[in-house]
């Protein structure tokens, strides 16, 4: 698989004068969902297919709390307001029990690019951190290797382009991140293209691992952190000033501080949205009060995304569809 830039971080300035079309045009689902697409913030581990879940249970003898769908899906809470980040997580706990071998990680990668191509999803980015399939002893190297070979055989498939972001985990420690980092600097220019930080943001400051984003961006590695979903538009201050961000996951937060505002902006850092999942963990109290349409009324760069398609219940198509109604 041909590894492609960082998406919205390259993406050229467009000089002169703009126009804006403001006639409505009403879409319906289906049509949405035959518009070519991109997901660049999927979350690996929260995207499975409740039946595969079952199935590597049974086949691994993994006991988990819930033995059939309808069950399992109340139990991950799935589409449902989790109350928190922290609750929202919690669900993470289930899934991975399942994701700790290669043949396991392979399906579940292979089965996301097909799931996203078939609502016509041409680019997506899937993000995970490697230490958390590497509980039952597998090799790190072979974490990303097993995922990197689902993404490459779904796209000889079914020709969606899919690549990776490894994560370091705010609420594990700064030498983890840096070993996430180091891979992510190994497997450049072979599938991986960017580095993350991800987990509980309330009292985990990202500057705790800088050591891993020096790494990272003195290997010109694209970095995005998630920031402004559980912490104010401090946490995001810091992802882009401290840490370096070129990206930004969430940043529900940022409408809260207009002098940051201005200058993601004017510096063209792309906001990585995701509704339905802001809704579920509390980060916005509804839809109707996210922040992405002032976002892009403003100019700001918003991208739509799903998060995770299992525990959010939702597609690319859905989250567009959801914003356009």
């Amino acid at each position: 698989m041909k590894s492609s830039r960082f998406w919205a971080v390259w993406s050229p300035r467009v000089k002169g004068p703009q126009t804006r079309y403001t006639e409505r045009v009403e879409l319906t689902l289906s049509q949405i969902q035959a518009l070519p697409k991109t997901d660049l913030h999927v979350h690996l581990d929260g995207s499975l297919r409740l039946s595969t879940m079952l199935e590597l249970a049974e086949a691994q003898e993994i006991r988990l709390p819930a033995d059939n769908p309808e069950a399992l899906e109340k139990v991950l809470h799935c589409g449902e307001h989790a109350g928190s980040l922290v609750e929202y997580l919690k669900a993470f706990d289930t899934t991975l029990k399942v994701l700790q071998s290669a043949d396991a990680l392979y399906r579940v990668a292979y089965e996301l690019s097909e799931d996203a191509a078939d609502e016509n999803v041409r680019y997506m980015e899937v993000r995970y951190s490697p230490i958390l399939h590497a509980r039952g002893g597998l090799r790190l190297t072979t974490v990303v290797e097993a995922v990197l070979a689902g993404l490459w055989d779904a796209q000889k498939d079914h020709g969606i382009i899919a690549n990776v972001i490894l994560c370091g985990i705010r609420n594990i420690s700064p030498e983890s991140s840096f070993e996430m980092a180091q891979l992510a600097v190994a497997y450049k220019n072979r599938g991986v293209v960017a580095f993350d930080l991800a987990g509980a943001e309330y009292d985990h400051p990202a500057k705790h691992h800088l050591r891993a984003f020096k790494l990272v961006r003195d290997n010109n590695i694209a970095v995005t952190i998630h920031a402004g979903e559980a912490y104010g538009p401090a946490s995001i201050h810091q992802a882009i000033h401290v840490c370096g961000a070129h990206r930004i996951g969430h940043g529900c937060r940022l409408r809260e501080d207009g002098d940051l505002l201005h200058y993601v902006n004017d510096h063209r850092i792309a906001l990585e949205c995701c509704p339905s999942s802001n809704v579920q963990t509390g980060a916005v109290k509804d839809l109707r009060t996210h922040p992405l349409k002032l976002y892009h009324d403003l100019g700001l760069r918003v991208t739509i995304n799903t998060d995770n398609r299992l525990i959010a219940d939702t597609t690319v198509s859905r989250e567009l569809w959801l914003c356009h109604s």
